[in-house]
């Protein structure tokens, strides 16, 4: 895992070094093993010129021509030596890659490339995916599996080529000014040039705070920066910047016809060699455990192949026993013990408990946005931070986590008014009756608006869409002149034949993952350690996406396939339980309680009152209706606050 960043400057001036090392520089913490540039001339008008130190150190002034600049900062995971070092370049020194991810199939891909003649100078999977360029050119991206997002400068074409993984796992922001084309890991990479400005971008902050979504089209929080989306790449080439779709999802083939039991022994075959190939590391690998299904089926599953291969997880070959990483908390709303500690007993695992303060997490609040670079809509990140935090002092630089089941498994709870819709749709009624009692019976208590989720199946779109706006909020303390800027509002993704494929597609690839693996990627990175998330693997998203939905939502309980599959994997108390706390925080406690002076402080403040987002004094009226019990809008207020914390740190 790494930080990448690059220039290119289309009228063929030359690069500004000071520029490239300072926004190489300030993705230190994504790589603290070592930094790198090169500066390149389009046309073949001079010969590379490379360092492994400070650009500013070796390079006094930039020669003429030299218009492509690539700054890399490394975080040394496979082959640590220096036969790793970035940027990366071909043999013939014509084609340069700067490249953050990880490829998991890379020693495969490796001996598939040997096997057409090509020879390795290192074991990294950064000089696989260069040659697998070299052989391959575009068509090189169907063949990873992985995580990844990286620049590649063709010499032979005098052509730059940027891609990122299928779902955006891994960063990658541009900006296209004038006549300049910058590229960076991060945001906060295109603050470092002082002569581009930035702004807030009004459109994201409206669909933040209105529908709570964040990180699902190309725009940013930043007016001008985009990303590229996840399962595409761009190409520069001769000034014409082009952005082609490299892979879509569900595209592949029709939903199989396929039995309870042979889908059982398909799904533990993926999940388990998709967990294998995670593990590939030279440095220790560890796992977040929240008491879940979903990280407790990966801890138990790596516990059992490394027992099997014990340096699998190992640095310098010697085995390390497991070490998880759990958020914990005394208020019984959230607390996960009970289930954590069964998977700790039967694993056998190195268990680090970590107890966030709510308090002294909120204080950290301007260094968690600075790397965070966007708000947030619930405190659940800032126990994520502690977690991520507590790996690092403790020495492991790589975790698996959960993320992505809950959205190919359907473990949310609306998943289920869009299961009940499509058996009504398809003529089912007894089953739809069957599975509605079956989902009462355990679950009417926590979830009785779960099937709003129906409307979707009976509703134009259009309709859904203003019903979810004014739901959230729309029209009681947002400021209308502010939301009467933006009528056009985000869509579902509707071209899948049942509502339920389409719900799935839609939290995938809009409306949930993406800022969940924003928040991870940041959270992570922060603390120099690379996320791993073993659900996301290719093959295991293709199989899951185009499963029959009877495979993961049957008698009350989501994750059927999974459930199945972990018989005697995982504790039993876990593998049956209904409940569902996700990453749980004592949110409203912590808002209503210890955090309320710093609260009421916040949106007294005259720089809120001014922001024009919102009604300030119906905001304060609402927090304080809030407080006392008589208004449940806990994720409201925490986007206030995440908001307004944001703009003093980045546009004070």
């Amino acid at each position: 895992m790494c930080g990448i960043a690059g220039i290119y400057e289309l009228t063929n001036r030359s690069v500004n070094r000071l520029a490239l090392e300072a926004m190489t520089q300030v993705l230190a913490h994504r790589g603290p093993d070592g930094e790198g540039y090169v500066l390149l001339a389009p046309g073949g008008k001079g010969k590379p010129i490379a360092t492994a130190c400070g650009l500013s150190e070796s390079v006094r002034s930039v020669p003429p021509g030299y218009a492509v600049g690539f700054g890399h900062r490394r975080l040394a995971i496979l082959d640590r030596s220096p036969l790793g070092h970035q940027p990366m370049s071909s043999e013939d020194e014509r084609v340069w890659i700067t490249y953050n991810g990880e490829i998991y199939n890379y020693l495969e891909l490796r001996e598939d490339l040997q096997r057409l003649g090509w020879s390795f100078r290192s074991k990294t999977d950064t000089e696989v995916v260069l040659k697998a360029y070299q052989e391959w050119g575009t068509e090189c991206l169907h063949r990873f599996n992985g995580m990844f997002a990286f620049a590649i400068w063709d010499g032979s074409q005098d052509r730059l080529f940027c891609a990122r993984d299928r779902l955006g796992m891994k960063p990658f922001y541009y900006r296209l000014a004038g006549h300049r084309f910058a590229f960076g890991s991060e945001l906060k990479v295109f603050l470092q040039d002082s002569s581009l400005s930035v702004s807030p971008n009004h459109r994201m902050i409206h669909d933040f705070l209105v529908l709570g979504l964040q990180d699902h089209s190309e725009e940013t929080f930043f007016d001008g920066i985009r990303q590229l989306r996840p399962g595409h790449y761009l190409t520069v080439e001769r000034g014409h910047l082009e952005i082609t779709r490299w892979w879509d999802l569900g595209l592949s083939a029709e939903q199989p016809e396929i039995s309870d039991e042979s889908a059982v022994r398909s799904f533990r075959e993926l999940f388990q060699e998709a967990i294998r190939l995670h593990l590939r590391s030279d440095v220790p690998v560890g796992s977040c455990l929240s008491g879940g299904l979903d990280s407790s089926s990966i801890v138990c599953l790596m516990d059992m192949l490394l027992a099997g291969e014990p340096s699998t997880a190992s640095s310098g070959g010697v085995a390390h026993r497991l070490k998880t990483f759990s958020s914990c908390f005394e208020d019984p709303t959230c607390d996960e013990r009970t289930y954590l500690r069964a998977v700790v007993a039967h694993a056998g695992t190195e268990s680090v408990e970590v107890f966030p303060d709510g308090r002294r997490l909120f204080e950290e609040m301007p260094r968690i946005l600075w790397f965070q670079e966007e708000p947030f809509g619930g405190t659940s990140y800032l126990a994520q931070w502690a977690v991520m935090r507590a790996a690092s002092e403790r020495g492991v630089t790589v975790l698996l986590d959960g993320q992505g089941g809950d959205e190919l498994l359907c473990g949310y709870p609306g998943y289920w008014g869009s299961y009940l819709a499509d058996l009504l749709q398809q003529g089912e009624i007894r089953n739809a009756l069957t599975q509605t009692r079956a989902f009462l019976k355990l679950h009417a208590r926590t979830h009785p608006t779960v099937f709003a989720n129906f409307g979707r199946a009976v509703l134009p779109s259009t309709v859904v869409l203003k019903t979810r706006s004014w739901l959230k909020g729309h029209g009681s303390w947002i400021n209308p002149d502010f939301a009467a800027r933006y009528t056009t509002l985000p869509g579902y993704d509707e071209r899948f034949p049942t509502v339920l494929e389409n719900h799935t597609a839609a939290y995938l690839q809009t409306h949930s993952l993406p800022a969940l693996l924003h928040h991870e990627d940041r959270n992570a990175m922060a603390f120099s350690i690379e996320a791993r998330l073993p659900f996301l693997d290719t093959r295991l998203v293709d199989f899951l996406f185009r499963l029959p939905a009877r495979l993961k939502l049957r008698n009350g309980l989501s994750k059927f396939v999974l459930r199945e599959a972990m018989t005697g994997v995982i504790p039993e108390v876990v593998r049956t339980r209904s409940d569902k706390m996700g990453f749980p925080t004592p949110q409203d406690r912590w808002l209503r309680g210890v955090l309320r002076p710093e609260l009421e402080q916040i949106f007294g403040a005259q720089a809120f009152k001014q922001r024009g987002y919102w009604d300030a004094r119906k905001v304060t009226k609402a927090y304080r209706g809030y407080c006392e019990g008589r208004r449940a809008i806990g994720t409201s207020v925490w986007r206030w606050v995440s908001l307004e914390l944001w703009h003093r740190q980045f546009f004070p």
